[in-house]
C-alpha cells in the first residue's frame, strides 16, 4: 500500500531521481522511494544555490541561508538541493520534520480528501469562526496525545508565540488568585499607561543557556546567544544556573547530584531575592534538554526539585517542549522521562507537532474572552497534517524505532569519542535527540561543513556542539551512514 501510494502521490520523485532509480526503496526503509545513500555532485552550496542567495540578498538579510532546497525531489530522510545534491538530513529543518520529506501518507491525505485541501485554503480566525470539526480535531488529535493530567489546550502558530502567550496565562492566573474578584477601576486605568497595579511587576524565572524564542517577551528568558538579544530592551527577570553535568553520567553520579542541588538552591534563592525586590516570580520556564544552548540535560531529580520549588512558592511550572515534544526522545513528551509528581502546569509545543500551542491546567484558562487571542490562533491545516503524522507514528511504532535508532547513534558516538578523545566528547541525550561536544567552536563548524561535503546535513548548538535532530523515520541503516561519514571527517582532521 505504501509503495503504491508513493507512486501515485509523488511521481516527480520517480521521474527526477534518475541517478538513484535502481537504488530507491531500500528494503528496510520506512519511507518508500528513499535513496540508499547521499549523492554529492557539487560544492555545497552549489552554483545555483549561490545564484539564488545573491538574488535574495538584494531584498532581505539572507546570511543565515545554507542552501536552496528542491523539496519536490526530497524524500524521507533525504534533502535534495537545487544543484542535484542529495543529503542524509540529521537536522530536519531545525527538528521540525516528524516524518521527513514528502511522506506518502501525508501526501495521500491531501490528494485524496478535498475537505483537507479546503481546510488549508480557508484558514480561519479560529478564535471567532472555527469550522464545525474543530472541536473534534482538538479532542481527537491534540488532546489524544496530551501530557497526562492536562486537559486544556490553546493553539498558536509557532513556538515563540506559544511561550509568549503561556507567560501571559501564567501572569493572569497569578493575579487572579491575588485579586479574588473583578478588575478594579484603578487596574483598568493604570494598565493603559503601563503602570501598576494594572501592569504588575511580576517575573518569569529562566535559566542560563535557555532558548524560548525571539519575540519581545520571551526574549527576556532566552540566554543562549548574544546575537538573539543585542539592542533589544529586556525585563529584569531572574536567571538561574542550569545543571552542567560531568560525563559519562553513570561514572559521575555523586558530582552530578551535587550539581542538581546547587542549581535548585540558586532557584530558591532567586525566588526570595525577587520577592524582596517587589518583582515576585509567577512562573518557571525550562526546557527538558536545553537545545539551542548546547543540548544540556537536566536529570529527573532536578525537574522533580523544580516542581517542588514552584509549588512551594505558588508559581507555575512551564516545561517548554517546542523542540523535545512529538517523540524524538522516545516518548511523546520528554518530561515523561522525569517521573514528576503530577503534571507541569503548562507544556508548550511546536516544531515536530507542526502546529504551535500549549497544554495547561484549568486554573490557567482566563475567565474572560480575548485575553489569549490573535487572528489565527494556530492553523487547522497543520492539525490535519499532525493527525496523519500520529497515524504513522502508531502504525509504524515510531517511538520504539526512535529508541532503537537512538541507541545505535549514541553507542556509535561514544565509540567515536573513545577513538578521537582530543576531538569530541560528552556524547549525550535521549532517543535520537542527541549531541556531542567538539574541542572548539572552530572544530565544530569545520566538522559540520565537511560532513556536508560527504552528504550529511547536520547542525550545531551552543558554543561547540553538534546536535542530531533526525526525523522519527530515521532507522539504524541511516545511523550507520551518518556514523561512517562522521568517522571519515574525524579521521581526516589534522
Amino acid at each position: 500500500m505504501a509503495s503504491l501510494c508513493a507512486q501515485k502521490c509523488i511521481p516527480s520523485i520517480y521521474g527526477r531521481f534518475g541517478h538513484v532509480r535502481s537504488a530507491v526503496r531500500a528494503a528496510s526503509s520506512l519511507v518508500a522511494g528513499e535513496p540508499k545513500g547521499p549523492t554529492v555532485k557539487t560544492q555545497i552550496p552549489g552554483p545555483r544555490s549561490k545564484e539564488l542567495l545573491q538574488e535574495l540578498n538584494q531584498i532581505q538579510q539572507a546570511g543565515s541561508i545554507q542552501l536552496f532546497a528542491d523539496y519536490d525531489r526530497s524524500i524521507g530522510n533525504y534533502l535534495a538541493d537545487v544543484d542535484g545534491n542529495v543529503m542524509l538530513d540529521v537536522y530536519t529543518q531545525i527538528s521540525s520534520m516528524p516524518l521527513g520529506y514528502n511522506h506518502p501518507h501525508l501526501l495521500q491525505m491531501l490528494t485524496e480528501n478535498p475537505h483537507n485541501i479546503k481546510t488549508i485554503v480557508n484558514r480561519p480566525a479560529l478564535g471567532v469562526f472555527p469550522g464545525a470539526d474543530w472541536n473534534s480535531k482538538l479532542k481527537n488529535v491534540l488532546l489524544g496525545i496530551a501530557p497526562a493530567g492536562l486537559d486544556q489546550i490553546t493553539t498558536m502558530a509557532c513556538g515563540s508565540c506559544s511561550n509568549e502567550n503561556a507567560y501571559k496565562a501564567i501572569f493572569m492566573a497569578y493575579r487572579q488568585k491575588q485579586r479574588k474578584g473583578d478588575f478594579t477601576p484603578e487596574e483598568i486605568s493604570s494598565c493603559m499607561i503601563n503602570q501598576a497595579p494594572g501592569s504588575p511587576d511580576l517575573s518569569i524565572l529562566s535559566f542560563h543557556g535557555a532558548f524560548h524564542g525571539r519575540t519581545m517577551g520571551v526574549l527576556s528568558t532566552t540566554h543562549s546567544k548574544a546575537i538573539h538579544k543585542l539592542d533589544v530592551p529586556a525585563f529584569d527577570w531572574p536567571i538561574a544556573p542550569f545543571p552542567i553535568y560531568r560525563y559519562p553520567l553513570e561514572d559521575n553520579k555523586a558530582e552530578n547530584a551535587a550539581e542538581d542541588k546547587r542549581c535548585l538552591a540558586a532557584v530558591e534563592q532567586l525566588f526570595e531575592d525577587y520577592a524582596k525586590k517587589g518583582r515576585p516570580v509567577a512562573g518557571i520556564v525550562v526546557e527538558p534538554i536545553q537545545a539551542e544552548g548546547g543540548d544540556n540535560e537536566g536529570s529527573p531529580e532536578f525537574f522533580q526539585g523544580l516542581q517542588k520549588v514552584a509549588r512551594k512558592n505558588g508559581a507555575s511550572l512551564l516545561i517548554d517542549e517546542v523542540q523535545t515534544g512529538g517523540g524524538p526522545t522516545g516518548k511523546m513528551w520528554c518530561h515523561e522521562h522525569f517521573n514528576l509528581d503530577g503534571p507541569p502546569d503548562v507544556v508548550t509545543f511546536s516544531k515536530k507537532m507542526l502546529i504551535g500551542g500549549f497544554y495547561h491546567t484549568a486554573e490557567l484558562k482566563p475567565p474572560q474572552a480575548y485575553r489569549i487571542f490573535n487572528t489565527w490562533m494556530g492553523d487547522p491545516g497543520k492539525l490535519v497534517l499532525l493527525e496523519g503524522v500520529l497515524e504513522v507514528i502508531k502504525r509504524d511504532n515510531l517511538l520504539e524505532q526512535v529508541k532503537r535508532s537512538g541507541d545505535r547513534l549514541l553507542l556509535g558516538l561514544k565509540q567515536l569519542q573513545n577513538e578521537y578523545p582530543a576531538l569530541i566528547s560528552r556524547a549525550r541525550g535521549r532517543g535520537t535527540f542527541l549531541a556531542v561536544t567538539c574541542s572548539s567552536t572552530k572544530l565544530r563548524d569545520d566538522l559540520v561543513g565537511r560532513l556536508k561535503t560527504k552528504g550529511i546535513q547536520s547542525g550545531g548548538c551552543g558554543e561547540d556542539s553538534i546536535r542530531l535532530r533526525p526525523a522519527l523515520v530515521f532507522q539504524e541503516h541511516h545511523a550507520e551512514i551518518f556514523l561512517d561519514r562522521l568517522r571519515q571527517v574525524l579521521s581526516e582532521t589534522k
